[in-house]
Parts: structure tokens; sequence; C-alpha cells
């Protein structure tokens, strides 16, 4: 875990030139859908992308599916939350990585995340910040199930309920899943 850091002030506008772009900065949240093992990949992809930094907040069910050492950005999880903070003044992990983000990515967005989200739950630091996301800011998701569960009629009350809170769904696609079905 790299520690926080306080924003720098800004440069007066006449000291500011063209070579010192802001970056933006995408915080990735995954969660224990078998789609979680393309973080490496989706992490490698976002890095392509000129200006953009990246950090990833993992539940511990997804951490099932990847190897944490191929992510080579700050990789956060709840015991990263309870570690930093110590005291009164202290940094809280969920809120600092909040304010850090210009934009949030939950991908994959498994139907037990779903259904936290949807109803407020937030026990873990994932769904924390999420709770705590400030709305004037894109938060991107991408549900990622069996088709079984995609298609349970409680979902789409879910992924309805996240848009209504302003969130951007991703859509599902259909191709053959891990389990071997073709579906959703």
């Amino acid at each position: 875990m790299e520690p926080f850091s306080r924003p720098q002030p800004a440069l007066p506008a006449e000291e500011s030139s063209s070579v010192l772009q802001k970056k933006s900065r995408v915080l990735v949240g995954v969660t224990g859908s078998v789609a979680a093992l393309k973080l490496p990949l989706l992490v490698a992809e976002l890095l392509k992308i000129p200006g953009l930094d990246v950090k990833v907040v993992s539940t511990e069910r997804a951490k099932h599916f990847y190897n944490a050492r191929e992510i080579p950005v700050p990789l956060y999880s709840d015991e990263d939350e309870w570690q930093l903070w110590k005291g009164r003044l202290d940094p809280v992990l969920h809120i600092e990585l909040r304010r850090w983000a210009d934009l949030m990515l939950v991908a994959p967005l498994d139907a037990n995340t779903l259904a936290k989200l949807a109803n407020g739950i937030c026990d873990n630091l994932l769904t924390c910040v999420i709770r705590a996301w400030d709305l004037s800011k894109p938060l991107l998701f991408c549900p990622a199930m069996n088709t079984a569960m995609w298609e349970h009629p409680i979902t789409a009350q879910q992924v309805e309920q996240l848009k209504g809170f302003g969130y951007t769904e991703i859509p599902c696609v259909v191709k053959k899943l891990v389990c071997g079905d073709e579906g959703r």
C-alpha cells in the first residue's frame, strides 16, 4: 500500500504549460466474479492510455481469480483500510480513494456486490468507496455473473437501482462462460 499525500497547490496559470498535463485518475473496483481473472489484462490496457493513473480496489473474493503480482499499480483491499487508520487524524482509505479518483470503473461487478450496492450495504473497502462516491463523477459498472443469475428478476431491479443513482452500466456480452454455458 502506498501512502497518500495531500494534493499540491495548483500552479498559477502563467506558470503552467502544455507539458504539465493533469493526469486522469481511474479507480478500478474488482469483485468476486470469475471475470476478475481478466484484471491484469484490464489494467494493462488502461495503462496504455497516455496520462491515465490507475489504482485498484479488490474484494477479498476477487483475489481468488488473479495474481496480485501481475497488477503493476497500487492494489488495495479490506486489510489496507484498517492498517492505514490508527487514530483520529489519520486518513480514512475509502474517503482518500474517493477523493483521488476522477472516475470509477467496477469490472467485474458480481451478483453479490450488485445486491449490496443496490441496497446500500457497505461492508468492505470497495462498497464503502462506492457508498461515499461523489455523484458528480462518473461511475461505470460491468455486471458479470452466470446467465441464470443474470436472468433472475431481481438482477434487473438492482441494475436499475444503480442506474437510478446515476451510475452507468456497461452491458454484459453473450459468450461461452467459464462453466461451459453459452449466454450473458
